[in-house]
Order: structure tokens, then C-alpha cells, then sequence
């Protein structure tokens, strides 16, 4: 049974070990994305409050990031922080080409306005299909491919890996219980060869991070097909189908201009504590405008939404956490289990560190492939090169019969 596992595991791995280990590195990558890009955009995030501390309204602001935007790319998505040294940014919509093969080729316009709210001027036009975190999280998702085919060979590829941590933790399990001390740790002497070394890289680090390494591929899952987030949904809600939202809309009798800086202070009032606010308006006339106020901050689960109409800035409905069932918090927290997160920054350091020897497998797995390859070829050699050829059993033969007619 191990033998037909151990096969299993070797080819599934040399099938999708590079995407395995392009998503991993990524991973890693994108952990601490929140932090590090507050590190590397404080030119761009961080201004001097004035004296006045008095901001402007939040629909002036959005009539100059519309404008330097141009009427060709209406702003829909706005980021509101809290904190009276944050400049507020302005996304408009981005323009798809979907037959494109490669991420630079779909995406056609994606930028990021960002503006001192205090005096409107524009710190920052940001071309944000070029930004660092955008082009790790592309490559994550889909390979910098096309969205729609990139995410099947990405989302294959961890359904692959799924299988190969469950057949490597049945490859890793002795059968000997005295065994197991030593496939917990690394047994090393100044004689220990380099292979040894490898081995036990790929098999004890690979057991002390397949448990977490698992969580992080299935909540990866969730993302890249939609049969595998209805399946665990309907498995946690013990066999119950969440039922699916109704649509809201505006009413489009009351043709005015958006409303925004009600909304705005209609979130402002019923969250005092959360440190950001988002505002998506909508592409449509009948659409609405869903809004959010984040709270926690390594968490994003417990985000408070809302729907307002586009034109009376009425509340149509809020939802909070405590409001879903049991599905659809677990999908509310699939993100921050993903990351890590969800316990804070030791969770987030141990995602990092388990994304890390999750790309460290495909290579010391290959690498016990191909030495044990090498070794079979050498002996493969070697016994061929010590079986005696027809001209030498001939020689022998004669030889011998020479020394019987001799006797």
C-alpha cells in the first residue's frame, strides 16, 4: 500500500511542483502585505495634519479624484482611514480585456488616486497594475495568467497538493513506534551526508507544517471553485443550503446626486471604533452602494456591512457577524485563517513560516527524486558493466577444454 502511495506522491509531485512552489513563495510573500505596504507607501498614505484639522467633504474630494481620473473612468471604490494623518483613496473602475492571455494584457486601466483630504490636492496617481503586492497576489492566484484560466490550473494544482500532504503523511508514519522520536527531529552528525540532510528537511519539516500547510490549501479552495465553498458551507450548516440573498435596488424615481457625505457620517456614528471605512458605488442606475467599517486590525471578519440607495443615502440593510449562520461566518473568516490572522501576529508569523517550508517541499522532494534516479542509473551500470560478454564465455570455454585434453 505504501509503495502505491509513495508513486502517487512522486508523480502527483513532479506534476505540480512548480505551481505548488510558486504559490507558496507568494504566500509568504503576501502575509504581511497590510504591514509592509504601510511601510513602503508612506510617501504616498502618510501627509502632515494642518492646523485646522478640518477635512473637506468627502464629496468635494471625490469630484477631484473624479476629475483627475477623467469622465471615461468613473471612481467606484473609496478607502476612508480614520487616522487624521492618512490621505483617502480613490480607485475608478478597472478596465478589462478578457481575451488576453496574461495578467499585463487583460488588465487595461487600474489605477489608485490617492488625495490629502485636508487640502484635495492628489499625492498620488498610482498605476496599480504594476504595484508589487498586485503582481504577488496575480501570481498567486492565477500565474499572472488570464483570470479565468489561470485560477482552474492554480486551483487543480492545490487540489493536487491537497492529496500529496495526506499521502506524505502516510508515507511519514512508521510502523514502528520507536521510530517515530527520530521522524520527529533532525539526527545529525558531522559524518551525516548532504542527501540525509535533505531527506529529513523534506520529511520532518514536512510533517510539522502539513497540518497547517492543509488549512491554508483549503481555505485557498474556497476562492477557485464555487462547488467547494457550497460543499463546506452546506457541511458546517450540517446539511443545510444557505439561501441566497436577494438583490437589493435604488430607486431610481429620486434622481439626485449621491448622497456620500450622509453615508459617510451615518457610519462614522454607528461605528465610533473602526479605524477604516469603504464606500463602493455603483455602476448602475438602479445599483446600490455597499459600504463597510473595518474594526479589527488584524482581523477582517469582523467588518461591519451596509447598503445604502444611491440617490436618499437611505440604509437599506446592515449585517454583522453575530447575524450569519454557521457557513457563512466560516466564510467570513476564511480570509484571516488563510493568512493567519485570525490569531493575531504569532498566527500570521506561522502561516509565514509553514508558506515558507511549503515552497521548500517541491525542491528537497525533487531532489530526493533525482538522487535516487541517479543511484539506480549507476547501478543499472555497474551491472551491466560486470556481466561477462558471449566473447568472454567463448574464451573460457576454449580455455578450458584445452586444459582437459592436456590432463
Amino acid at each position: 500500500m505504501k509503495k502505491i502511495v509513495g508513486k502517487l506522491h512522486l508523480w502527483l509531485g513532479l506534476t505540480s511542483g512548480v505551481v505548488v512552489f510558486i504559490i507558496s513563495i507568494t504566500g509568504c510573500i503576501y502575509v504581511f502585505e497590510e504591514e509592509l505596504t504601510a511601510w513602503f507607501h508612506k510617501d504616498r498614505e502618510v501627509i502632515t495634519v494642518p492646523d485646522h484639522h478640518v477635512k473637506r467633504p468627502l464629496s468635494s474630494l471625490l469630484k477631484i479624484a473624479q476629475a483627475a481620473a477623467g469622465a471615461e473612468h468613473p471612481v467606484q471604490s473609496i478607502e476612508i482611514p480614520k487616522e487624521a494623518n492618512r490621505t483617502y483613496s480613490f480607485r475608478p473602475v478597472q478596465i478589462l480585456n478578457k481575451k488576453a492571455y496574461t495578467h499585463f494584457g487583460e488588465v487595461v486601466y487600474q489605477h489608485k488616486f490617492y488625495l490629502n483630504p485636508y487640502t484635495g490636492a492628489v499625492v498620488k496617481d498610482e498605476n496599480y497594475k504594476y504595484d508589487f503586492f498586485t503582481i504577488v497576489l496575480r501570481l498567486h492566484r492565477n500565474l499572472l495568467l488570464n483570470r479565468a484560466i489561470g485560477l482552474v490550473v492554480v486551483g487543480t494544482s492545490v487540489c493536487i497538493f491537497v492529496i500529496m500532504l495526506i499521502t506524505g503523511i502516510v508515507l511519514w508514519w512508521p510502523k514502528n513506534k520507536m521510530v517515530i522520536k527520530q521522524r520527529l527531529s533532525f539526527v545529525w552528525k558531522s559524518t551525516t551526508q548532504w542527501k540525509r540532510k535533505n531527506f529529513d528537511l523534506h520529511s520532518v519539516l514536512g510533517f510539522y507544517s502539513s497540518f497547517i500547510v492543509l488549512i491554508i490549501a483549503l481555505t485557498g479552495l474556497t476562492w477557485a471553485f464555487d462547488w467547494f465553498d457550497n460543499s463546506v458551507q452546506w457541511l458546517v450548516n450540517g446539511g443545510v443550503k444557505t439561501e441566497k440573498q436577494h438583490p437589493l435596488f435604488s430607486d431610481t424615481t429620486k434622481i439626485t446626486t449621491i448622497p456620500i457625505d450622509r453615508i459617510l457620517f451615518d457610519l462614522e456614528t454607528q461605528n465610533p471604533e473602526a479605524h477604516t471605512f469603504t464606500i463602493n458605488l455603483p455602476e448602475k442606475s438602479k445599483g446600490i452602494i455597499n459600504a463597510s467599517a473595518r474594526s479589527g486590525i488584524h482581523v477582517r471578519y469582523t467588518t461591519r456591512r451596509y447598503q445604502y440607495d444611491q440617490y436618499t443615502g437611505k440604509l437599506l440593510k446592515a449585517s454583522t457577524f453575530d447575524e450569519k449562520n454557521a457557513g457563512e461566518k466560516l466564510k467570513a473568516m476564511n480570509y484571516d485563517i488563510h493568512v493567519g490572522s485570525i490569531l493575531g501576529l504569532p498566527g500570521k508569523i506561522l502561516a509565514f513560516v509553514a508558506a515558507l517550508i511549503s515552497a521548500s517541499l517541491p525542491v528537497t522532494g525533487f531532489y530526493i527524486w533525482y538522487g535516487r534516479r541517479s543511484k539506480n542509473a549507476l547501478r543499472e551500470k555497474k551491472s551491466t558493466s560486470d556481466k561477462p560478454t558471449k566473447s568472454m564465455h567463448r574464451h573460457v570455454k576454449t580455455k578450458t577444454e584445452s586444459l582437459v585434453s592436456i590432463d
